[in-house]
């Protein structure tokens, strides 16, 4: 059960500190439930982990209401739509559009979606918080993290990022990755989503880039616990931009082999394959491997993406945005070691 007193202070501050909530703005907090069809395909496990957030999310309202007496606050929840970066329908755009701060406390991203996009353009402040976990309200939690300090840092690594031309990743356990940046601007995910039209993910702190499509090559090492329910390291192989290649990975192998059909030559499945992301964790305060929304803020670690990067920078339009985050890491821009084995170096 979710206790209401130990997130109380966590979301009152993400209210005041990250969205800068003023009064007489409208709030509205979004969530996804399971279909019928997630209701007969899924374990009760994940059945329960989704209606947790869901009712979390329901939670987050009511502490806005209680607090936030001078604004509007709307609750909306809607159908899953079963994958990150998935349209979620008129209606949720319709609603966050309205919005002047938008708090999506949902299982599948809607970070990465036209929805979002539109709702930034219309003037909202939307906070992306796919996979949220009631502890991360908790004091000494990523969201209780020095938001100020972060972005200073945060701002350091995008510009890094933003000069660059060539990036490499490798490890210990056998990532070693080769990719182009040219032209590439490096974005801040830090927190603060104070200024109309701004976006992030809560918890934050990320510098990222969309590298240049068809330039990738290498393997990407997924190990064993750093992405939800992985027990055994999946290896993504990129060429000229691409992953051809899965292999390992136990059931989240499959799955994913089965998502990029890798024998397939049409749409959706080429754009899925697409490098779209290079992230950079930069929140001390995020610890957990196996979630996704706290693992690739984790400072001393970077993360790539496949999929969608229209939406930061990138020509890549897809109905997938999947992060893959990789611990321990040395990051080479331009023949420069920034990360060394997982400790910064600026």
């Amino acid at each position: 059960m979710i206790e209401f007193e130990k997130i109380e202070l966590g979301v009152i501050n993400m209210f005041r500190v990250n969205m800068g909530v003023k009064p007489g703005e409208k709030i509205l907090v979004v969530t996804d439930f399971p279909t019928a069809e997630e209701w007969k395909a899924k374990s009760s496990e994940k059945l329960l982990d989704a209606l947790r957030r869901s009712l979390l999310a329901k939670m987050v309202s009511e502490i806005a209401m209680k607090n936030f007496p001078e604004c509007t606050v709307e609750f909306f929840a809607y159908p899953s739509v079963g994958k990150h970066g998935t349209y979620p329908g008129r209606e949720v755009e319709e609603k966050m559009k309205a919005a002047d701060v938008v708090v999506a406390i949902t299982t599948y991203s809607l970070t990465h979606t036209d929805a979002r996009v539109n709702a930034c353009k219309a003037g909202a402040r939307v906070a992306s918080m796919p996979m949220f976990l009631p502890e991360m309200f908790y004091p000494g939690g990523p969201m209780a993290a020095d938001y100020q300090k972060i972005a200073e840092e945060t701002k350091k690594i995008a510009k890094m990022l933003t000069e660059a031309n060539k990036a490499n990743i490798k490890t210990e356990t056998g990532t070693d990755i080769t990719f182009s940046l040219e032209g590439r601007e490096g974005k801040v995910d830090a927190g603060i989503f104070r200024e109309r039209g701004s976006w992030g993910n809560l918890p934050s702190g990320e510098a990222y880039i969309a590298p240049l499509e068809g330039t990738a090559n290498g393997k990407v090492v997924v190990e064993a616990g750093w992405y939800p329910d992985l027990k055994e390291n999946m290896v993504l192989t990129f060429k000229n931009g691409y992953v051809v290649e899965i292999s390992g990975g136990g059931e989240v192998g499959n799955r994913f082999r089965s998502l990029l059909a890798l024998e397939k030559t049409e749409q959706p499945y080429i754009s899925r394959r697409n490098l779209a992301e290079l992230g950079v964790g930069t929140n001390p305060y995020a610890r957990r491997p196996d979630n996704v929304l706290e693992a690739e803020k984790i400072r001393g670690t970077v993360h790539i993406a496949i999929g969608d990067n229209s939406h930061m920078g990138g020509k890549a339009e897809s109905d997938i945005h999947e992060d893959f985050i990789i611990p321990r890491p040395t990051l080479t821009l331009d023949g420069k070691v920034v990360m060394k084995n997982g400790e910064l170096l600026i």
